[in-house]
């Protein structure tokens, strides 16, 4: 989590006003009240909206994670589920409704200045670069934000903890699917984030590809304290990583609850796991 200085500083930032969320004859903050320091939310949503023309892909979603939750975000197709963590990325701009994270509204905050406050992803399509080695993918992420050693610690755990070492100078291109995968995950661990959003980091691997990345989350979480949001349509996966699954149907929350939970209710096996179309 940033420190009380650096929260201090974003929140004049974004505001132009000192963050006055301490002081118990102030006002408190939208963005303060819902994830500040006098709450354990490190991300709110409130009232989120996304349309495409007439096509109304999220409708006043109301999200929340906690500092170190692991969090799947489940849902039929179409349901919002990508959408939704486009807007928290900021590669999508909303419609309606605000975003705040840590303490500051972030709505109109540029992705850039997200990753800096401490968020991350990637994407459901693996986006390294093929004609660069794995040594380079590693450092496109951290190279505008460390340099020096520190940026050659960060590339170095990056390419040991995706199991890629000896293949630093190996193209991306010739790895296969799951090691892709697992690149694109150390390279958006790799900016120390508070907040890892996955979309379905599993697709297309194999059995054993699938349980290395889901160890590979577990002890992200444990021994880092990273938070994550993961879009995933494999419910034994979500089962084997999720502390709470939140389910998505037309564009806004239908359930929330333990995978035990959203797997035993008839409604969310209607409309996701037995069916409606």
């Amino acid at each position: 989590m940033s420190s009380d200085a650096e929260r201090s500083e974003a929140s004049e930032t974004a505001s132009g006003e000192a963050d006055t969320t301490m002081d118990p004859n102030v006002r408190e903050t939208p963005a303060g009240k819902a994830t500040g320091d006098r709450t354990d939310t490190l991300l709110q949503t409130d009232g989120l909206v996304k349309r495409f023309g007439g096509f109304t892909a999220t409708d006043s979603v109301d999200f929340s994670v906690d500092e170190g939750e692991l969090r799947c975000l489940i849902g039929p197709n179409g349901a919002g589920k990508s959408t939704l963590l486009k807007l928290i990325v900021g590669t999508l701009e909303p419609s309606a409704g605000r975003i705040y994270y840590d303490g500051q509204e972030i709505t109109d905050m540029e992705p850039n200045e997200r990753v800096r406050n401490g968020i991350s992803m990637k994407f459901q399509v693996p986006s390294v670069y093929g004609d660069l080695s794995v040594r380079e993918n590693a450092r496109l992420p951290v190279q505008q934000f460390a340099d020096g050693a520190e940026r050659r610690r960060r590339v170095d755990e990056a390419i040991e903890d995706a199991g890629l070492a000896g293949y630093e100078d190996v193209p991306a291109s010739a790895l296969s699917h799951g090691q892709q995968q697992q690149l694109e995950i150390g390279m958006a661990a790799s900016l120390d984030p508070d907040l890892l959003l996955l979309d379905e980091p599993v697709a297309g691997l194999s059995v054993d590809e699938r349980t290395e990345i889901a160890e590979r989350i577990r002890r992200l979480n444990r021994e880092e304290g990273i938070a994550f949001i993961v879009i995933e349509h494999d419910t034994d996966f979500v089962g084997e990583i999720a502390d709470s699954v939140t389910v998505l149907h037309r564009g806004d929350v239908f359930r929330e609850g333990s995978i035990e939970e959203i797997e035993s209710d008839p409604e969310v096996r209607r409309i996701y796991l037995g069916g409606e179309q």
